[in-house]
């Protein structure tokens, strides 16, 4: 079985609320490769279903170690302070959330601006005619 269809077993057990079989499966996929980011994230997400926030804070900052701007890790993160009680911490990652979209919106607006306005593009240069050399062989 591929990485890929281990991943996607684990999700169908997450979808199905079998959240142990799912922690299993994402454990396994994540020893065979600890940089799989989606893995990390669900992993997360499997144990905040089940209950268990300590794990899921733990596993939600190992996301974070892998994307540190990503605003989802951190959206998960604030949920799962919330649930665990820590409001303050909650708080603090709802607003790196928050930042982490202004910076993406602020991202796909100027590359929009740049896109449309032609002044903004690089410079490319125009390209030249070609020029044969003269063939004094070939009569005119």
């Amino acid at each position: 079985m591929t990485l890929q269809e281990q991943s996607d077993d684990a999700m169908f057990d997450f979808s199905r609320g079998e959240f142990d079989s799912a922690i299993g499966k994402l454990k396994s996929v994540l020893a065979q490769d600890a940089a799989n980011f989606e893995a990390q994230l669900a992993l997360g997400m499997a144990y905040y279903r089940k209950g268990d926030f300590k794990s899921a804070i733990a596993e939600g900052h190992k996301a974070e170690k892998l994307r540190p701007k990503e605003q989802l890790v951190h959206t998960n993160l604030s949920l799962f302070y919330m649930k665990s009680g820590d409001k303050v911490t909650a708080e603090h990652h709802g607003l790196q959330a928050k930042i982490e979209s202004w910076r993406e919106e602020a991202k796909n607006s100027a590359a929009a601006k740049t896109e449309n306005n032609p002044e903004l593009q690089i410079a490319r240069p125009t390209p030249q005619p070609m020029k044969f050399p003269s063939q004094p062989w070939k009569k005119k």
